[in-house]
C-alpha cells in the first residue's frame, strides 16, 4: 500500500486505550480515524484507577495531563489484613513531584481523553459482531450489531479483555476464569469519618484468600470520594462467570468474604450503601505470540495481553500501544507497504514487552505457591508482597516506563543498522 489516498482506520472500543489511540492517530494528516464504541454514551466502568509515571508520560504526549486529578498515593502501605500491621516498611514517594503517582476516578481519565479526541470521530452504540479480511490492499470489512457495515484499511482492536477482534483473529486462543474476583465501590469520605481507628492512607490489607485495597480518589482540595476494592481468590470457576462484569451484588454477598479481616475493615464495609457494590470476575488468557494479523489489524491493551489487570497499569499499557502504533505508521509512511511495515514495528516493540510480563508472573506465581507449603500466615503474606514487585523498584521497567524514550531508542537503533 502506498500513500496516494487517506488511510482509513477503525478503532474498536472507547476505553482509555481506544481514546488514546484516536488522539495519537488523528494527528497524522494522511489518516482518517473512526472510533466505534458499543455503549450508547461515554462511560467508564469501575471505581478508581492508578496513574503512575508510565501513564503520566504517555498522557503528556497525548496532551491530556491537565484533565487528570486524583489523590497522591504517597506511601504504599502493605498491611497484614488480620491486624492492620505493616508487612514491610513502606517506600516513601516524592509527593512534590507534579507527576507523582495518584489514584483517580476512572471517569476523570475518561473525560480528560475525550476532550482531546477531535469531534466527529466517535460513533456510539456500535457493537462489533464480525470482521473479515477482504484480501491484499482491500482492507477489512466490519459488521455491527445494528446492521451497519463499513470497511477500513486498518483495524485497531481496543475492545478489552473479551475482545471480539482477538477472538476473530485467533479463534484457538481462549480465556479462562481465574477464580479471582474483584468487588468495587466508591463511597463518600464523610461516611467513614466516625471510624476513628481506621487508617485512611492508600494501601492494601492482605489475608490468605484475598486482599482489600483502600484509597482516596480525589485531590486534597476535594476529598469527596474514596475507593474500596476487595479481591477474593476463591470464587467459583465456571464458564458462565466469564460474563460477570460490573454486576450489582448485595452487601451481605461481599461481607461474607471478609470474615478473616481486621474488625476495622468490617466497620468500614458497614457504611457502603446497599446496591453500590459491583462484581468483576477476573478472566485471563495465555500470551499471544502475535498481536497483529492480516497486515491490517493490531491489538492493543487488554485485547493484546489478557492478564486480568495483574499489574494495575492497564490503561497506561493501552495508551502506550496506541502512541507507538501512530509513531510506527508515521515512520513507515514512505514505504511501499506502509501498514505492513508499521505493524511489524509495532509487533517488535510491544510484543516482547508483554511476553516479559507473562514470564514475570509465571516466575513469581510459582514462588508464591511454594511459600504456601507449610509456612505461617505472616510469611505467606510477606512473600506475596515482595514477590510481585511492590517494593525495591523490581518493576520500574513497567511503572517508570518512558514510551517516548522507547521509541527514540528503537528509531536510533534502526537508523544505526542502516549505516
Amino acid at each position: 500500500m502506498t500513500i496516494n489516498k487517506t488511510i482509513s482506520i477503525a478503532i474498536i472500543g472507547g476505553g482509555p486505550g481506544g481514546l488514546g489511540t484516536a488522539i495519537a492517530l488523528s494527528e497524522l494528516p494522511y489518516v482518517s480515524v473512526t472510533l466505534y464504541e458499543q455503549a450508547p454514551e461515554p462511560r467508564e466502568v469501575g471505581a478508581g484507577i492508578s496513574i503512575g509515571r508510565n501513564a503520566w508520560n504517555v498522557l503528556r504526549l497525548l496532551g491530556a495531563v491537565d484533565g487528570v486529578k486524583g489523590a497522591k498515593t504517597g506511601y504504599s502501605w502493605q498491611r497484614n489484613g488480620r491486624t492492620g500491621e505493616p508487612v514491610i516498611q513502606p517506600i516513601k514517594k516524592d509527593e512534590d513531584d507534579p507527576f507523582a503517582s495518584i489514584r483517580a476516578r476512572r471517569t476523570r481519565l475518561q473525560s480528560a481523553l475525550l476532550e482531546k479526541v477531535p469531534p466527529g470521530i466517535i460513533q456510539f452504540s456500535k457493537k462489533l459482531v464480525s470482521l473479515q479480511d477482504l484480501g491484499e490492499n482491500k482492507g477489512v470489512h466490519l459488521t455491527f450489531k445494528d446492521g451497519t457495515e463499513t470497511t477500513a484499511d486498518l483495524v485497531v482492536g481496543a475492545d478489552g479483555i473479551r475482545s471480539i477482534v482477538r477472538r476473530t483473529l485467533f479463534p484457538d486462543h481462549h480465556l479462562h476464569v481465574t477464580g479471582n474476583t474483584a468487588f468495587r465501590v466508591l463511597i463518600p469520605v464523610t461516611s467513614i469519618a466516625h471510624i476513628t481507628e481506621f487508617p485512611t492512607s492508600n494501601g492494601w490489607w492482605h489475608v490468605l484468600n484475598g486482599h482489600l485495597y483502600f484509597s482516596h480518589v480525589d485531590d486534597e482540595s476535594e476529598r469527596e470520594l474514596c475507593e474500596i476494592t476487595i479481591r477474593s481468590y476463591n470464587e467459583p470457576v465456571t464458564p458462565e462467570r466469564t460474563a460477570t462484569w460490573a454486576i450489582p451484588v448485595t452487601n451481605e454477598y461481599v461481607q461474607a468474604r471478609t470474615g478473616e479481616y481486621d474488625p476495622r475493615i468490617k466497620e468500614l464495609l458497614k457504611v457502603v450503601p446497599e446496591g453500590s457494590w459491583r462484581e468483576f470476575a477476573m478472566v485471563a488468557g495465555p500470551c499471544l505470540k502475535d498481536i497483529t494479523a492480516w497486515d491490517k489489524v493490531a491489538l492493543i491493551g487488554d485485547a493484546s495481553h489478557p492478564l486480568s489487570g495483574a499489574f494495575g497499569s492497564g490503561a497506561a499499557f493501552a495508551m502506550e500501544d496506541g502512541w507507538i502504533l501512530a509513531r510506527a505508521i508515521e515512520h513507515s509512511i514512505n514505504s511501499r507497504t506502509v501498514l505492513k511495515d508499521a505493524l511489524e514495528i509495532f509487533q517488535r516493540i510491544r510484543g516482547p514487552y508483554y511476553e516479559r510480563m507473562y514470564e514475570f508472573l509465571d516466575r513469581k506465581g510459582k514462588e508464591i505457591q511454594e511459600s504456601r507449603n507449610g509456612t505461617d500466615f505472616d510469611s505467606i503474606i510477606k512473600v506475596r508482597v515482595q514477590g510481585f514487585g511492590l517494593s525495591g523498584g523490581t518493576l520500574d521497567w513497567i511503572y517508570k516506563n518512558d514510551i517516548e524514550e522507547v521509541w527514540r531508542a528503537y528509531a536510533a537503533g534502526e537508523q544505526g543498522a542502516k549505516l
